[in-house]
């Protein structure tokens, strides 16, 4: 159970503190994320409490104590399930909202949220894709449409097309309207590497479910294995 407690309460300070990844752009300006964050540090937190009155349950063999345990185990399974139900069927929403924000950040780039434009920057770099559906994306952009140079994002060069060295961040200029960038959009690299990679994604969800299943099941082997209770067990400190 420490081990899921750890895994709820590190992915919550995850999505909360890392500004290199897509995260980092939603994150910055969806207050629902935020909340999300906090609310996987809560139970995180909350599930390592609730491990240490496990043990002392178990320790001293008080059943109150393991009850307690077992219910809020299931409380916990019970709403990381309804989450990943409620995310599955507004997934259209997620994606629109997702799909605004990233939107916001092309146009007005470079603006004053520079932990979004940094990590955007990054995201498309490290993805090797331009834009969130494309290139043409970057057209609504406010000073690439008024400026008389043909400019495009830095972070979008192909590393296989000339020049060879160009900045990691802000704008290049081109010597044409055929920029020397990445034509892929990166919803799809994104999508792609989602994936790829879901079964890593799904382990880690099931094994915290699994921990988290045969945590509940020794709390019950051991609320009923004690006969009677004796609170003269428990510790004075």
């Amino acid at each position: 159970p420490l081990l899921s407690c750890t895994t709820i309460m590190g992915f919550g300070l995850w999505i909360l503190l890392d500004n290199q990844s897509l995260i980092a752009v939603l994150q910055d300006s969806s207050m629902v994320l935020k909340v999300v964050s906090y609310i996987l540090i809560g139970v995180g937190s909350f599930s390592m409490l609730l491990g240490f009155l496990g043990c002392l349950g178990a320790i001293y063999e008080i059943r109150c104590l393991l009850g307690l345990y077992f219910t809020c185990l299931l409380l916990i399974l019970l709403a990381q399930v309804a989450a990943a139900i409620l995310i599955y069927f507004q997934r259209d929403l997620l994606r629109k909202e997702a799909n605004e924000i990233v939107s916001q950040v092309v146009v007005n780039y470079p603006g004053q949220n520079k932990t979004a434009e940094q990590a955007w920057d990054y995201l498309q770099r490290t993805m090797q894709c331009c834009g969130w559906n494309g290139r043409l994306d970057w057209d609504a952009n406010h000073m690439i449409s008024n400026s008389s140079l043909e400019l495009y994002p830095c972070s979008c060069h192909n590393a296989s097309l000339p020049p060879p060295n160009v900045a990691d961040s802000g704008f290049c200029e081109a010597s044409s309207n055929d920029w020397p960038i990445y034509e892929t959009g990166c919803l799809e690299n994104v999508g792609s590497w989602l994936f790829t990679n879901y079964g890593i994604i799904l382990g880690i969800c099931l094994g915290v479910a699994v921990i988290e299943l045969l945590g509940m099941i020794l709390s019950m082997g051991l609320c009923k294995s004690v006969h009677q209770e004796d609170y003269t067990k428990v510790p004075k400190y």
